[in-house]
C-alpha cells in the first residue's frame, strides 16, 4: 500500500465525512471504474474484429460461391 493525497470537489469530501474505511471505499470505488473501462475497451476491440472478420467471410464468400455456380454442388 502506498499513501496519497488527492484533491476533490468538496461534496464529495463532505459525503466521504461518513464513510468509516476512507481508503477502502475510495479503493474499491476506483477499482470498479477501471473495470468498466477496461470492459469498454474489449468490447470496442471485439466490436472491431467482429467487423473486419465479416468483411473477411463476404470475401470468402463471394471466391466460393462461383463453385455452387458452376456445377459444383447442388447442381
Amino acid at each position: 500500500m502506498i499513501r496519497m493525497n488527492i484533491m476533490m470537489p468538496e461534496d464529495l469530501a463532505e459525503h466521504l465525512k461518513t464513510v468509516p474505511n476512507k481508503s477502502r471505499y475510495i479503493a474499491e470505488a476506483l477499482g470498479q471504474r477501471i473495470l468498466r473501462e477496461r470492459s469498454q475497451k474489449l468490447r470496442e476491440l471485439l466490436r472491431e474484429a467482429y467487423a473486419e472478420s465479416a468483411v473477411e467471410d463476404r470475401v470468402v464468400e463471394r471466391a466460393w460461391s462461383s463453385t455452387l455456380d458452376d456445377g459444383g454442388f447442388g447442381a
